[in-house]
């Protein structure tokens, strides 16, 4: 019967810590970090066209069909290779 007790203390207590605030490491924390500001949000027009403009002076990708014959023709001289 005594046991009883002792494990609700055991149970309730952590519980009871865990409800606390702690505003003195809250204010720390902001005092270190100073006032957070919002991100500058920029206009997504130019970094568009950015990205448009590399994509069109890239080389152009070579054909399904053509990458396929190159592997077919790399795996026959593959296959035909004595080990």
């Amino acid at each position: 019967m005594a046991r009883l007790p002792l494990c609700l203390a055991a149970a309730l207590l952590p519980a009871l810590a865990a409800c606390t605030d702690f505003p003195e490491i809250d204010a720390a924390e902001r005092a270190v970090t100073g006032p957070t500001l919002a991100p500058e949000i920029a206009p997504i027009d130019p970094l568009l066209d950015r990205a448009q403009a590399v994509r069109d002076q890239a080389p152009p990708e070579p054909s399904l069909e053509g990458r396929a014959a190159a592997l077919k023709a790399r795996a026959a001289r593959l296959r035909a290779r004595e080990i």
